[in-house]
């Protein structure tokens, strides 16, 4: 039995880092300060044509919460159907309502947008009022997977949550914990959870190449990448528990 690994990638170079330490997809995003927005189509185009595992972009207009305006979901189903017209093999949602319950009828619309692509409903979940509940009704849209920090800041902290998550959810959907995995930690975590996906951004801070810098501006201009020996290392956990 394997365990699924899914990361993040904020720029083209991590989609083939992803690749190459053994990652089962990626989760393509832009603005890592923001939690994670849809990135252009350009990226999404370049991302696609350069690597073969599976690609899930986000569909997130912009930081902040997840009640979006007509506007903003208009712009959301034009995204999903640009990701799938690119030949992504699934798309990243989640839209909540004021009272904290998943925005179903919205949310409908977007999975049907999405049409045979994978649906991955995001950590908008770990914003719930109510995750038994929410848990079901994101089951009855027909998703695939929910990636939840058990409603904690960290999967860490949520292992309890996520482990009745997990027990709820049975073999109808994925429940994917991810926030703050790493190689030191998903073994106990996959234990405790008896959860089978995992996502992490095993995120690195790469200083820039460039020579000249403008010292006036007082910025580093550092960029968020993926740290190819931690997804290495963490795939390499998920198959030592595999083989127990």
């Amino acid at each position: 039995m394997r365990y699924e690994l899914e990361v993040i990638a904020f720029d083209i170079e991590s989609c083939l880092i992803a690749e190459q330490n053994g990652a089962d997809r990626i989760e393509l995003c832009a603005n890592p300060m923001e939690g994670g927005t849809t990135p252009s189509l350009g990226m999404i185009r370049q991302a696609r044509k350069s690597t073969g595992i599976q690609l899930f972009p986000i569909i997130r207009p912009r930081g902040g919460d997840f009640l979006y305006s007509k506007a903003e979901f208009d712009a959301m189903k034009t995204d999903i159907a640009a990701c799938r017209e690119e030949g992504c093999d699934g798309v990243v949602i989640g839209m909540l309502k004021k009272d904290g319950n998943v925005d179903v009828d919205n949310c409908r619309e977007l999975v049907y947008e999405a049409g045979k692509m994978d649906v991955t409903f995001h950590r908008a979940f770990d914003r719930v009022a109510e995750p038994e509940q929410s848990l079901e009704l994101i089951i009855a849209l027909g998703c695939k997977r929910v990636l939840t920090s058990g409603l904690k800041p960290t999967a860490p902290e949520g292992t309890s949550l996520l482990k009745k998550l997990v027990d709820q959810a049975g073999n109808r959907i994925l429940i994917m914990p991810g926030s703050g995995i790493r190689a030191g930690n998903i073994h106990t975590l996959a234990l405790a959870t008896g959860a089978r996906a995992f996502h992490s951004s095993a995120r690195l801070s790469k200083t820039s190449d460039m020579n000249y810098k403008a010292m006036e501006m007082n910025e580093l201009l550092n960029n968020i990448t993926l740290d190819g020996s931690e997804v290495a290392a963490i795939r390499n956990e998920l198959n030592t528990i595999a083989s127990l």
